[in-house]
């Protein structure tokens, strides 16, 4: 079959969005995947870090079960028992772990269905707080923020902006890293927040130059700005932190985050400082399915299993082994990243001929840029799997 203009068109009934599908999945189970024919593989991208405990963790699978046979959804104007504590267990995290004296919030949540809606809220939000004529939003080349369009137009990639042209206004980019074109950039005056990934993740595992966020963030403490940060990719331990911002020893006002919250079951969220929080009232944001129950049962048990596993400090140990053992592998001429995010940049192959030839030999890789294939296991991978996904890489790299 053709479509307009005579490309292939796949005898589908779903959209084109993404490019022909390799391999079919059937079933999951911790690090292992199997596919139609029963052919099983090893796991190191984790749906794009989201199955940070592993495929049917039975603690997480036992949750959903549970709550499918209890209560599945009522919308939001009415109360649910399950979602506050998952907000109570994000905002003490987001804290450094401790709770505040007296038990009140650091902070307040609003439960979205994914990365995106978590940043479409920062956004709302942000240009809420900053009031009239406070609407601009500074972020970096390289991000990514999600797909609706005012995500996609804080996204700073715009070969992805010019098939939507025109794109939402208020949106501002500068490279990572340069606090000068930071600096430049954020106007008090029309400026509202700088929304930033503490650690790039699609745009290929960038880590900023060490000290560049804090100086975001006294940058954004001299005029009043918010400093929003991205962390739907590195949140919730995969950085050998809680958070990657954490590394930094910096405060945000907005955090967001998804992937790896429900372990695989749609969840996003964003967290606010109190104060900030406040300027939202009943009517300024709304969703039909965020924070619904079965949603948030599969978070709360997911949240309750990285604690008692302590994943930051699993991803740290176990993500120190892991870019060791890449950077020892032909080809590769550096890794990048913290913890279980992690990026190899190849010297010689392109990183699709690589993912691909892993894909046959049983390991789920992806190219992340070009020249660079970027890892994501699960939280709880063993030492045995690492050495595994390595003897693969390696045999693959000395073809």
């Amino acid at each position: 079959m053709t479509g307009p203009g005579g490309q292939s068109v796949n005898p589908t009934y779903l959209m084109g969005n993404y490019p022909a599908q390799p391999v079919t999945f059937v079933r999951g189970e911790g690090s292992r995947l199997w596919d139609v024919d029963g052919k099983a593989y090893l796991d190191f991208l984790g749906g794009l870090a989201v199955t940070s405990l592993g495929h049917a963790h039975p603690v997480v699978a036992d949750a959903i079960a549970a709550q499918a046979r209890t209560l599945l959804h009522v919308c939001n104007l009415f109360g649910t028992t399950v979602g506050p504590e998952v907000a109570e267990t994000l905002d003490r995290l987001v804290a450094g772990g401790v709770a505040r004296p007296g038990g009140e919030p650091y902070g307040r949540v609003f439960f979205a269905n994914s990365g995106a809606e978590a940043n479409e809220c920062a956004i709302k939000l942000a240009r809420k707080w900053g009031g009239p004529g406070r609407y601009a939003v500074v972020s970096t080349y390289g991000s990514f923020h999600g797909r609706t369009l005012a995500a996609l137009a804080a996204t700073g990639q715009p070969t992805k902006h010019e098939p939507f042209q025109p794109m939402p206004e208020g949106f501002r980019h500068v490279a990572l890293g340069d606090i000068d074109a930071m600096d430049a950039a954020v106007d008090p005056k029309v400026v509202a927040a700088v929304l930033v990934e503490p650690i790039q993740g699609e745009g290929g595992v960038n880590v900023p130059p060490p000290g560049w966020l804090a100086d975001v963030r006294r940058l954004c403490d001299e005029r009043d700005v918010l400093l929003m940060l991205d962390e739907v990719q590195t949140g919730l331990g995969r950085t050998g932190e809680w958070f990657a911002f954490q590394h930094e020893g910096v405060r945000p006002d907005v955090v967001t985050l998804a992937k790896a919250l429900g372990n695989g079951m749609p969840i996003g969220a964003c967290w606010a400082r109190a104060d900030v929080a406040s300027a939202f009232v009943p009517g300024d944001h709304g969703t039909t399915f965020g924070g619904q129950p079965l949603a948030a049962a599969a978070a709360r048990a997911t949240l309750a299993v990285m604690e008692a596993e302590d994943v930051p400090g699993r991803a740290a140990r176990a993500g120190a082994r892991l870019a060791a053992g890449l950077a020892g592998l032909p080809g590769v001429s550096s890794v990048r990243g913290r913890g279980l995010l992690l990026a190899a940049e190849l010297a010689v192959r392109p990183s699709k001929d690589v993912a691909a030839a892993a894909l046959d030999r049983g390991l789920v890789v992806n190219a992340v840029t070009p020249t660079a294939i970027r890892v994501a296991p699960s939280l709880l991978v063993t030492d045995d799997e690492i050495d595994e996904a390595l003897a693969v890489l390696g045999a693959v790299l000395s073809c």
